[in-house]
């Protein structure tokens, strides 16, 4: 199976990259995360884009907050899908990483997931990966089916009332 890259930007964003973290050891999919800035770490990140696909990457999850300009620096050197995660951080609580996460060129896409939604980028991952896994997506419909159940239980809980 292939594995997905969590790259944050900064250690204090570790706190909203665990939740896709636990998300994907939930689905018992691989994963390595690095700490790399696009600003900071420019050539750190870049290697880290370049070599994904041969060393056996499937998506990339890039998390970062404020400027954010992390997720597109991510894909603007692999054709591997990105997904974003805007952290929640800074005076602007989070409008302005989203804003940086989404706002990319035509030619060089980057899903992103709303403000600090790691467990949903987790998932869009997980669905990619999925496309070629059936075990893995029979997990996928396992879930949602659990989920759904979850919420039909609450609903009787209120009707009863």
């Amino acid at each position: 199976m292939k594995k997905i890259g969590i790259i944050m930007g900064s250690d204090s964003d570790m706190p909203t990259v665990q939740k896709a973290i636990d998300t994907l050891k939930s689905f018992e999919v691989p994963y390595k995360v690095h700490i790399f800035s696009a600003h900071r770490t420019p050539v750190e990140a870049r290697e880290f884009s370049i070599n994904a696909r041969k060393n056996g990457f499937g998506a990339i999850i890039a998390a970062a907050g404020m400027a954010a300009h992390l997720a597109g620096a991510i894909a603007a050197n692999t054709t591997l899908p990105v997904v974003g995660i805007p952290i929640k951080s800074g005076h602007l609580n989070g409008i302005d990483a989203l804003l940086s996460t989404v706002q990319m060129p035509s030619g060089i896409p980057v899903a992103t997931v709303a403000i600090d939604g790691a467990v949903n980028a987790a998932l869009l991952c997980i669905q990619m990966l999925a496309i070629e896994d059936k075990d893995l997506a029979n997990r996928l419909d396992a879930k949602r089916i659990a989920d759904a159940q979850k919420v039909l239980d609450k609903n009787k809980a209120v009707e009863i009332q």
